[in-house]
């Protein structure tokens, strides 16, 4: 029999059932599906997690199900996202932006090189940075002030690359306004 052990189970059972019968009823018929196929749920690397506004929700600490236990956690990592039971994204998107921080850092050379033309320095933020930021963003249930976060990160970056201009008037120069960035920047905003 071969053992594997289904992490991908976490987000499963996420999705299985609306209360922890259901969910219990539907993990016991994943187990009985996997045997059939000739797989086995390694029940000491499987843990579950509930995902609800209600506080109280499933309280247990642990699922039985037939002759095995499933740990509950309050979050886990999966494929580079940390998932956490109460749908908070803070950190998760705090930890996206110190990484596109640090890609964005390694590359601001380019991005302020006159060398280069607009159009190369917007697809080396679009393939190199953008990509580094949104990783697992599929996951995200965004507040305001996280849409604010992304789009103050964005901002940042597209001044870099789209630099001060004269004023007309006084001729002194200044920041872009995030209006001025919007028409600049022709694809959609980071949210």
């Amino acid at each position: 029999m071969v053992h594997i052990s289904f992490w991908f189970m976490l987000m499963i059972v996420n999705i299985l059932g609306g209360s922890i019968h259901t969910v219990k009823e539907n993990a016991e018929a994943l187990k009985m599906t996997s045997k059939e196929i000739g797989l086995e749920v390694n029940v000491d690397k499987t843990k579950y997690m509930v995902m609800s506004r209600d506080q109280n929700a499933g309280q247990s600490h642990s699922m039985k199900t037939d002759n095995s236990s499933f740990e509950r956690v309050e979050e886990f990592k999966y494929l580079g996202t940390t998932l956490i039971n109460q749908n908070s994204i803070q950190e998760e998107i705090k930890s996206r932006l110190k990484s596109g921080n640090a890609c964005y850092h390694s590359v601001q050379n380019l991005l302020s090189s006159s060398l280069l033309s607009k159009n190369l320095q917007m697809k080396i933020y679009r393939t190199i940075i953008l990509p580094v930021v949104l990783y697992g963003c599929e996951t995200w249930s965004l507040t305001l002030r996280e849409e604010c976060r992304l789009r103050v990160f964005e901002n940042r970056v597209l001044r870099r690359i789209f630099r001060p201009k004269r004023d007309e008037v006084t001729g002194e120069w200044r920041k872009l306004h995030n209006e001025e960035l919007n028409n600049l920047y022709s694809s959609p905003n980071i949210v």
